[in-house]
């Protein structure tokens, strides 16, 4: 059905995203909101259905139930890398459009990854705690460059492909285990399975995405498989690890040290406490959700997928969205856009240019693309929109969402 606009075109971001992306959607006519914090469920749905660009991070979840409300809601700006706090089967079938920021904390995710390894290997944690108790304890004993050591990345995608660049430069040997067919830089090289990666790495460190096959990836028979000895990070997703394995691998011994920056359960908000089963572990860093909370990546961050959520409500852009067909088309000048996203079936676009062709408009441009079960179509007409050119369009038995432009 045509969208029913309020009369004024709302954003709402949460979770303190970077001040930069408001500016944006206030030049492209909306009316911006911002909080600090993540919302709940019930408080999504109640302020959700006025909202038609909702700005989230990691910690709001958007479930089908609240995106059933959002009766003006076009798009979602998941202002990081992850995307699985979005039901995004159902934000295609309401014709939501997602975008999300695949590249722009990769560099501070790897950063904070490459100091770890070296606090760990450095026994830096132990050395600053007896420091600040007042003891001088100078020794070698234990402590290790990392040049020379193996290093296991599990997941070779943007993170795992670029920190294994830096990681050479460290002068450390790189494997890497993943299930997709992907191109090792430099000296990298494949394992052919993840025990074989676990028995070989003497640091092995998770960036895996949030597809739910991930969940409780490693647990007692990986940690088990790993070197004695070896380090043990996760930046990834909280879900994939099992801490209590993870636990109890450490206070045996058999992992000398870990680093976590995800964790299954977080706080909502800075004023909400903590908690994990990895607290008060001497060799163990836990970091809350901070891999890709450097300034310089939150301002990336924040101008680009504002960017691209401006792209999509003015020109219908669906350019590296992570659930709609990705199209784009030229706008020309004084032309008319319009979006019809629909469920994907053969002859649909020959019926919307039916329906153009009876009521005498000419198309300047169109471009279609799909995806699965959607279908998406941007069109450039000639002439204004009619009432009942509309309802036909509207009313087609496969229209999901039709968006004047």
């Amino acid at each position: 059905m045509p969208d029913e606009r309020p009369p004024r075109r709302r954003a709402l971001l949460l979770e303190n995203i970077h001040p930069g992306a408001a500016p944006l959607l206030r030049e492209a006519g909306f009316e911006v909101e911002t909080r600090k914090t993540a919302l709940t469920e019930n408080e999504l749905a109640d302020c959700i259905g006025e909202i038609e660009i909702l700005g989230i991070r990691s910690r709001t979840q958007l479930s089908a139930p609240v995106l059933d409300k959002g009766r003006n809601l076009i798009a979602v700006g998941a202002f990081c890398i992850g995307t699985n706090q979005i039901d995004l089967a159902a934000a295609s079938r309401r014709g939501i459009a997602v975008f999300n920021a695949p590249f722009s904390n990769t560099r501070s995710v790897v950063e904070l990854v490459i100091a770890e390894i070296i606090a760990l290997t450095r026994h830096l944690t132990d050395k600053n705690g007896e420091m600040h108790a007042g003891v001088w304890s100078k020794s070698a004993a234990g402590a290790h460059e990392v040049r020379g050591r193996r290093l296991g990345i599990v997941g070779y995608g943007n993170i795992g492909s670029q920190l294994s660049v830096l990681a050479e430069n460290l002068g450390m040997s790189v494997a890497f285990y993943d299930t997709a067919d992907r191109l090792a830089l430099g000296n990298a090289r494949p394992m052919g399975s993840l025990d074989e990666l676990l028995g070989w790495a003497d640091v092995v460190t998770l960036h895996v995405d949030g597809r739910p096959d991930n969940r409780g990836l490693f647990g007692e028979a990986e940690f088990a498989a790993m070197r004695p000895g070896a380090l043990f990070l996760n930046l990834s997703r909280g879900f994939v690890v099992d801490h209590g394995s993870l636990r109890a691998h450490i206070e045996s011994g058999h992992i000398e040290g870990a680093a976590v920056d995800v964790f299954f359960e977080e706080p909502s908000g800075n004023s909400e406490a903590f908690s994990s089963r990895l607290q008060g572990l001497s060799n163990v860093i836990l970091t809350p959700h901070i891999g890709g909370s450097t300034e310089e990546a939150q301002v990336d961050i924040g101008q680009f997928v504002a960017k691209k959520l401006v792209e999509y409500a003015r020109a219908g852009s669906t350019a590296l969205s992570v659930n709609l067909p990705n199209v784009e088309l030229a706008g020309r000048a004084g032309a008319h856009g319009l979006v019809h996203i629909h469920r994907n079936t053969p002859g649909v676009l020959a019926a919307i240019n039916a329906i153009f062709a009876d009521h005498r408009i000419n198309i300047e441009g169109q471009a279609l693309g799909t995806r699965g079960d959607i279908g998406y179509v941007i069109t450039d007409i000639a002439s204004d929109y009619t009432d009942d050119m509309l309802a036909r369009l509207a009313h087609m038995d496969e229209t999901i969402r039709l968006r004047p432009l």
